[in-house]
């Protein structure tokens, strides 16, 4: 049986989504799934992180594979990846071009980062329209959340309006996210008791029940 596709999609800049896709594929590969991470972000920040990884050797048993493609390969390189792991992730552009319609295509659930603030929540209904025209369901992860964000129920509302389901799990604005990646790690690897371990834990457990 082939694997889930998670893409993790998000028009605005500065959502935390290639972050948000390193964290959460180890936390997937740490429960045991066998995971593969496709970066088709022009920035190419996973494969960079990725490589250090490699360099670094990150001590962990997480089952991750992470692959650099090219846009117009994308959705053979997923349905590849997809035929030898239990969930492919895909850290898709930024805009909403014809990589990022191919990676939303391809998946099974699109995972949409966003902090939570009106601007950047209104900047989510493209992806959020472009998910439903290809029928694809997608949760909405409030990300980067200061501590006592008064706005973060408000926009939870706010996003509810447009349709789309939210995550009961949200992820905090923690140094130790971006520690452990210049590590060349993720938070479950370096930090498996803190409260960034927690929550990103708390997301791949929503997320794995969503692709059932």
């Amino acid at each position: 049986m082939a694997g889930k596709v998670i893409t993790v999609a998000q028009q605005k800049g500065g959502a935390g989504k290639t972050t948000l896709v390193a964290h959460l594929a180890v936390a997937l590969a740490d429960k045991g799934q066998s995971v593969a991470a496709v970066d088709i972000d022009p920035q190419q920040s996973l494969t960079s992180w990725s490589r250090l990884r490699g360099l670094q050797g990150a001590g962990s048993k997480a089952d991750l594979t992470v692959e650099q493609v090219k846009g117009y390969r994308a959705r053979a390189s997923v349905e590849a990846l997809a035929r030898c792991h239990d969930v492919v992730i895909v850290d898709s552009p930024p805009h909403m071009e014809t990589e990022a319609r191919i990676a939303v295509r391809a998946a099974d659930l699109v995972v949409i980062p966003v902090q939570p603030s009106p601007m950047d929540v209104w900047a989510t209904a493209p992806t959020i329209e472009l998910a439903a025209a290809e029928h694809v369901p997608a949760l909405v992860v409030f990300n980067r959340v200061p501590p006592r964000a008064n706005l973060t129920d408000a926009m939870r509302s706010e996003v509810k309006r447009l349709g789309v389901k939210v995550a009961r799990a949200q992820i905090g604005n923690r140094i130790a996210f971006a520690g452990a990646l210049a590590e060349g790690r993720a938070v479950v690897e370096v930090q498996p008791r803190g409260r960034a371990a927690q929550e990103m834990e708390s997301l791949a457990r929503e997320v794995l029940r969503m692709l059932r």
